[in-house]
């Protein structure tokens, strides 16, 4: 018979925390779901209840799905540009220069 070493003690303990944090957790929950209100006729067939609603997917009501995108080059012109400055590195001749640059 063998003498149990360390690493097996500490992973008999360590097995035994996460045992005791689980069984915490699930009697936290299951408090807190008998706390819960719940509908008593959820479970009657026949009526529909007024929670439920159809899945709403799928185009608009209406003739095709609605207007085409608009061609490019129709319309006001977009915005100009802003221009931002940047500093960056870059090599030159095999020397390192940094400054700023138009973007």
């Amino acid at each position: 018979m063998h003498a149990p070493s360390r690493r097996a003690f500490l992973g008999l303990a360590t097995n035994a925390i996460a045992v005791a944090a689980i069984g915490a957790a699930g009697t936290r929950l299951i408090g807190v779901a008998e706390a819960m209100p719940v509908d008593p006729g959820l479970g009657q067939a026949g009526e529909s209840s007024a929670a439920v609603m159809p899945a709403q997917w799928g185009p608009p009501p209406g003739p095709g799905w609605g207007a085409p995108p608009p061609r490019p080059g129709w319309g006001p012109p977009p915005p100009p540009r802003r221009r931002r400055r940047r500093w960056v590195c870059w090599w030159h001749r095999g020397r390192r220069q940094c400054g700023w640059r138009w973007r």
